[in-house]
């Protein structure tokens, strides 16, 4: 797992640098995405990218990792609506090359069976960009998950829906109760993992990610096991990790070809 330490701005241009280097490599790419406040600056650097310097997303894929369940198609906090509004409408991105859970499916194990079908006849997902909760939550696979889990219904956790209510109105009782959600092993089989994460309150989070047990109880830390994960953080996330001069001293000599 390689840890770096920056301030958020030049996470977000680190994270866009990787994946712009997969689509000059590879039009047809598959990218993993998230929601939440984690990938916004990436996606606002991906955007300038595409509007200034002509980068393409119109042959690459992409996959969400979540959706609510239940929400109406035309609600603004439904998954599949922030995306186009965060990142595919903003580069381009044809609509049906970008995919989700259906949390609004009659049959919700055939539409996660499903999901976990489509992933895997592209090919497996290229990179993933992933966000962390305060609790360690993956994706939403709370506190508790299996670490072979597949795409799935969660019960979402009381501090997972307030600390999504801030999207709701600052409404708790508006932030559904369930959500479909990739799981820990799905996800694991992305072949490069980036997670961003900022400000003090994801830094015991951050320290279990990268230095605590493997544990169900900290979900995030099963990315320990993957061959090429990477962790972008900010001083204030990263306060709590022991090894933090290391975790700097290791990047700043770090041969410049090698990337993330």
């Amino acid at each position: 797992m390689e840890v770096v330490i920056a301030p958020a701005e030049e996470l977000a241009v680190l994270a866009a640098d990787a994946i712009e280097a997969l689509l000059r490599r590879d039009p047809a790419v598959v990218l993993g995405l998230a929601t939440g406040s984690s990938p916004l600056k990436v996606y606002d650097e991906l955007a300038r990218r595409h509007r200034e310097e002509g980068l393409s997303f119109a042959r690459a894929r992409g996959f969400m990792l979540d959706e609510y369940v239940g929400l109406p198609a035309e609600h603004p906090q439904r998954y599949r609506n922030v995306i186009e509004t965060e990142i595919a409408s903003r580069v381009a991105w044809p609509a049906d090359q970008v995919l989700g859970p259906d949390g609004l499916a009659a049959d919700i194990p055939a539409a996660c069976s499903a999901y976990e079908q489509a992933i895997t006849d592209a090919g497996g997902v290229d990179l993933q960009i992933l966000g962390i909760g305060t609790d360690g939550h993956i994706a939403f696979n709370e506190p508790g998950s299996s670490l072979a889990s597949r795409t799935r219904i969660k019960t979402l956790t009381a501090q997972t829906r307030v600390d999504n209510a801030r999207f709701f109105d600052d409404d708790v009782e508006q932030v559904p109760t369930h959500c479909l959600t990739q799981g820990l092993g799905t996800i694991m089989q992305a072949r490069h993992l980036v997670l961003l994460a900022t400000g003090r309150q994801k830094a015991e989070a951050v320290h279990q990610l990268v230095e605590g047990p493997i544990s169900a109880m900290w979900p995030g830390t099963v990315m320990q096991l993957h061959p090429h994960a990477t962790v972008l953080v900010d001083d204030a996330a990263a306060s709590r990790l022991q090894l933090g001069d290391y975790y700097r001293q290791t990047f700043t000599s770090k041969p410049g070809w090698q990337g993330l």
